[in-house]
């Protein structure tokens, strides 16, 4: 859907639009089935996203069972300050806002909670066409610890 009244800012997202695969590397372990979609949303205003995935039987059982699928986020900019929010929820019940940065090559997603900080950053490739990154987790906002490696690649 285009956007029906542009803010540059918003460009920034045009490079998440389109379908991809998703692989998560957890304890050194490969687990695909995933796919995430990511769409304009009432004229351009938001943009959303879609993911689901049935997970290979070699995924580890811990990782099945705190799948988070399905999961849906819709991100939003705060045009005076140019930042993007993202709200998140998913199939476990679990709703969150996120703060997000786009530009340069580098995506940066985060949350401040006291008890649980969460951050993930990934970078393009020169084509576009995958996205590197990684979560990680934090009790107090000091000691960082890697959750998983998450890989997209763009399907169209």
């Amino acid at each position: 859907m285009k956007r029906s009244t542009p803010n540059p800012a918003l460009d920034r997202l045009e490079a998440l639009v389109g379908e991809w695969e998703l692989e998560a590397s957890v304890g050194g372990q490969t687990i695909r089935g995933a796919r995430t979609k990511f769409e304009w949303l009432e004229g351009g205003a938001f943009l959303v996203q879609h993911t689901d995935a049935e997970p290979d039987e070699s995924a580890p059982a811990e990782w099945v069972a705190n799948a988070p699928f399905p999961v849906v986020t819709i991100i939003g900019l705060d045009d005076s300050a140019e930042t993007f929010s993202m709200l998140y929820a998913d199939g476990r019940g679990v709703f969150r806002v996120y703060e997000m940065t786009l530009g340069g090559g580098v995506w940066k997603i985060w949350r401040d909670a006291p008890g649980f900080f969460q951050r993930f950053t990934a970078t393009f490739s020169d084509d576009g066409r995958t996205i590197t990154g990684s979560w990680e987790g934090s009790r107090d906002g000091s000691e960082w610890e890697h959750d998983f490696g998450l890989t997209y690649r763009k399907v169209s």
